[in-house]
């Protein structure tokens, strides 16, 4: 087994404030479909899912055969109830690691995903030692770009015709962070609240 896979596996499970991040359970199944089946949340992923049985099969082909980096987004104040998914994919030739997430549309400008990205960006530096964390979103997704500025990533490029959604090809903005960038930006937050 891999170095980064024993890691992932020992922190499968990772708590903040308002969230939980684990595995993805088949007992997910509803709150994920409540997602999935909407057309506004999968607008630039995938398309909707027609029904339960879909969405479990998507669990249990995608989520539950290869568990590691694939969290469930769990939110405290409901129960933990599911309300989106976040993956981080290592990719140890080069020491990078690759972030996507998908968020219930009804949960959306609360900054939940943003606290989701913290804990794996947490992971990936401090956990796993990586150089580099990098993402895309759709060119025309302006909510996944500013979530993925607010997390302190850059704007590297526009990759064109890059990807097939729903049967079109489409450009995707690409973002990225290094270590040594996240490391200034936790720094001067450390800084920040000590002079505050």
């Amino acid at each position: 087994m891999k170095q980064e896979n024993l890691l992932m596996v020992e922190h499968s499970r990772m708590e903040s404030e308002r969230l939980i991040l684990r595995p993805v359970a088949f007992e997910d199944a509803e709150d994920m479909y409540e997602y999935t089946s909407d057309e506004e949340t999968t607008r630039y992923l995938y398309d909707q899912h027609k029904d339960l049985n879909q969405t479990k099969s998507f669990i249990a082909n995608y989520f539950i055969k290869e568990p590691i980096g694939k969290y469930a987004v769990l939110l405290k104040e409901e129960n933990n109830k599911m309300i989106g998914a976040i993956e981080f994919r290592v990719h140890d030739y080069n020491k990078s690691g690759e972030l996507g997430y998908t968020l219930n549309r009804h949960y959306w400008g609360k900054g939940y995903m943003t606290e989701a990205g913290k804990l794996i960006l947490d992971l990936a530096f401090n956990i796993l030692e990586l150089e580099r964390v990098f993402a895309e979103c759709d060119v025309k997704n302006e909510a996944s770009g500013k979530l993925l500025r607010r997390l302190g990533m850059t704007h590297e490029a526009t990759l064109r015709k890059n990807h097939m959604i729903k049967g079109v090809l489409t450009d995707s903005e690409y973002y990225s962070m290094l270590k040594e960038e996240y490391i200034n930006l936790q720094t001067g937050k450390d800084e920040a609240s000590v002079i505050n």
